[in-house]
């Protein structure tokens, strides 16, 4: 049995140039980047030049780049900062936000309107892009921030940033946007974007987990989350996780020496996928097929099947995939996004996703393919719901 990991969006396996670029920094390099002794000032060095390459990889300044321990910190620290400094000024608070973000933004949002922060959810459609318009439409005076994700985590859409940031900009709003998925995958560059903030994370472009990073232009107001030092320019205290940094530096790097030929190979393996499933499994249909996408990401609803067991089904066969988000796994609950662009309970849990990365080719998208409609004729067949129109909805099965 061949094992094929169809999971990356969850996260992607840890390069091994990142792992050999650590492992000083877990050993003998062990100094504290706040001791002036010379351990210290390696350790410091290492960081900095690690901040390097994160800038280079998004177009920021390295000033402009604040360490985290991840995507979430990230997210809190954009959308909790920019509110609590627009609070500070004396600013009715209001956020616009969608209602298709990851958890880590959706649920800081929601933490915000318990407080009395009024927030509004712009709608997405079956395509599950965004409209501007409505963010343009959902501004008030009192507005603090917008804050709309990249590229989604379960369709893989790419929101158009550019143009949102732009209305932010003209209404003096500060715009964060969750990254997380895109950067790597990509080209992110947030001069381009235009954005105030930006979240990035080390574990979904073949970095170490715990690690992430938040870009924050020069001059936007952003109150700390924690106090207790001066580290990351007062921005972020907390004694410095070096290897872990190391490694999300060495990963900037490597995702920027790829460029756009791994995401041309990885679109071509996603539509070959698709192209597959389409033809193989009647009855499959390709979410926001023709909205903008990351090039390795599909999300296949099934008529009939139950996509918890569909993942079950597929790890015994040695293929990893995913229902939606990770951090979601095992919930009762349809996915939000899902039902966010107008899927009913049930066609959202008959959806699953296949999110490609390094590594993948096309001997294991073909291995996968013989896989899907063994696995999705057997769980309709256990279905009491799947009720088959016509023979043509019956599978191929090769």
């Amino acid at each position: 049995m061949r094992s094929v990991y169809l999971d990356h969006n969850a996260t992607t396996p840890l390069a091994g140039e990142v792992f050999e670029a650590m492992k000083p920094y877990l050993t003998g390099e062990f100094g504290n980047a706040s001791s002036i002794h010379a351990w210290g000032q390696r350790a410091k060095a290492a960081i900095e030049n690690a901040r390097e390459s994160v800038a280079r990889l998004v177009g920021a300044r390295p000033s402009e780049i604040v360490f985290t321990s991840g995507g979430t910190e990230s997210d809190n620290m954009a959308i909790f900062g920019a509110v609590e400094a627009a609070s500070g000024k004396g600013h009715a608070k209001h956020v616009i936000t969608s209602a298709i973000e990851h958890h880590a933004a959706l649920y800081a949002v929601k933490a915000l309107e318990q407080r009395g922060v009024d927030v509004t959810f712009v709608p997405v459609g079956p395509t599950g892009v965004i409209d501007p318009g409505d963010v343009e439409r959902a501004i008030r005076p009192e507005t603090a921030l917008i804050s709309v994700m990249h590229a989604n985590n379960e369709l893989g859409t790419v929101q158009p940033v550019r143009e949102i940031a732009g209305i932010a900009h003209e209404r003096g709003i500060p715009f964060h946007t969750d990254a997380v998925q895109a950067v790597g995958k990509i080209p992110v560059d947030v001069q381009e974007l235009g954005v105030s903030m930006l979240s990035l994370s080390a574990h979904k472009l073949n970095g170490p987990k715990g690690v992430g990073a938040l870009y924050v232009r020069r001059g936007t107001p952003l109150r700390p989350l924690m106090v207790g030092g001066h580290h990351e320019r007062d921005r972020r205290p907390g004694t410095e996780n070096v290897a872990g940094i190391v490694g999300l530096g060495k990963a900037a790097e490597l995702a920027l020496g790829r460029g756009e030929a791994e995401a041309g190979r990885l679109a071509g393996l996603r539509d070959r996928l698709e192209r597959g499933i389409k033809q193989r499994a009647p009855g499959a249909h390709i979410n926001a097929e023709r909205s903008p996408r990351l090039p390795s990401t599909t999300s296949v609803r099934f008529d009939g099947i139950d996509g918890e067991g569909f993942v079950i089904s597929m790890d015994l066969k040695g293929i990893a995939c995913s229902t939606g988000a990770a951090c979601s796994s095992g919930s009762l609950e349809a996915s939000h996004v899902l039902t966010a662009i107008g899927m009913s309970r049930d066609e959202a849990r008959s959806t699953v996703r296949f999110s490609l990365g390094l590594g993948n080719d096309e001997a294991e998208i073909d291995y996968a393919l013989d896989v899907i409609p063994q696995v999705v004729e057997r769980l309709r067949a256990l279905s009491p719901k799947y009720q088959p129109s016509d023979v043509s909805s019956q599978l191929s099965v090769r």
